[in-house]
């Protein structure tokens, strides 16, 4: 049964549900674009990672004027390999919530995807992301939005 009557070919009404998804169709599109992004920066990390194209070189860490810094950079060192996973991993979440949201299909998922690109270090291209994110959480809780998702 569709809970939108009014959702018959060639009249989107105000309530219907192709308003909801004319609605978040820019926002839902921006978070993939973000969390692509996200996912981009982060596999080029990981593979700078894996060749040890980020580490600090050996003769700079025998420096006497770093000496008392010398194990925090090597925990530092040590953190970005790992904080790339975490980036990817909530990437994909990211992109995975925004299709759901461009379907009106999964509003929990598409909140937490709203969510977790607006967080700054650790969301998908945290620049882009903030005002995007913004957006989507805006859009998505409008009631006439909110009303037309499924699940």
């Amino acid at each position: 049964m569709d809970p939108f009557p009014e959702n018959l070919p060639g009249s989107p009404g105000p309530g219907s549900r192709a308003a909801a998804l004319e609605q978040v169709n820019v926002p839902a599109i921006l978070l993939m674009v973000t969390a692509g992004l996200g996912v981009l920066v982060s596999l080029i990390g990981l593979a700078q990672a894996v060749m040890g194209l980020n580490r600090v070189p050996p003769e700079l860490l025998d420096d006497p004027n770093i000496a008392q810094y010398r194990s925090l950079i090597q925990a530092v060192q040590g953190f970005g390999g790992f904080s790339n996973v975490i980036v990817l991993l909530l990437s994909g979440l990211t992109f995975y919530g925004a299709l759901k949201m461009k379907n009106l299909e999964n509003f929990g998922l598409a909140m937490a995807a709203s969510i977790i690109a607006i967080l700054p270090c650790f969301g998908p291209c945290c620049c882009l992301g903030i005002p995007v994110g913004i957006w989507s959480l805006v859009v998505i809780n409008k009631p006439e939005v909110k009303a037309a998702f499924r699940g």
